[in-house]
């Protein structure tokens, strides 16, 4: 479905465009899911409407059967990517787990700016979009997801997401459809 209309105090949340993260998915999937979230920074800038970068840096304790994957992380790891670029009124977020608001003033951050939609994007869909968009959902956020502006790992996962989850908090649309309403 196509997005109905976006709030007009909407912030756009990307998600985990970070070094270490953005190599993760095949490329051929994460390429163009890095291009559109870029595009949208584009447009949230230039119509002035906030802007949250948010990467991570950890994981959130607590045991899991699943392992993350061992070694040592490459010392840029954590860095966003350049293509992202800054703007100085961007909000800044650093996270320990997979949820932009769990841990973190994003919330706070959002109510001072007077924020009631979110627009969240990034990698990966099943885990750090996933969980953004949830928590903001059940924060009263009206939620729009473009889903070619994410990417993840796992396709499958990827695909649960924007068919099973994501029509129950969200609207889903494109990068393309989104970016009309703004204007």
């Amino acid at each position: 479905m196509p997005f109905t209309t976006i709030d007009d105090r909407t912030a756009l949340i990307v998600i985990d465009l970070q070094k270490g993260i953005a190599a993760l998915p095949p490329q051929e999937v994460a390429r163009p899911a890095i291009a559109n979230a870029v595009k949208l920074i584009e447009s949230f800038r230039a119509n002035r409407r906030p802007v949250v970068l948010v990467n991570v840096l950890g994981g959130a304790p607590g045991r899991t059967d699943k392992k993350p994957a061992g070694g040592e992380r490459p010392a840029d790891w954590a860095e966003l990517l350049p293509e992202l670029g800054h703007a100085p009124d961007d909000v800044r977020i650093s996270k320990k787990t997979w949820g932009a608001f769990t841990g973190t003033d994003l919330d706070k951050r959002l109510h001072d700016l007077g924020v009631t939609g979110v627009v969240v994007c990034g990698i990966s869909t099943s885990r750090g979009v996933e969980s953004t968009a949830r928590f903001a959902h059940e924060l009263g956020y009206n939620v729009a997801l473009p889903v070619d502006a994410m990417a993840d790992s796992n396709l499958e996962a990827h695909r649960r997401s924007i068919e099973l989850i994501f029509p129950w908090i969200a609207e889903t649309g494109t990068t393309d459809e989104l970016i009309a309403l703004l204007k």
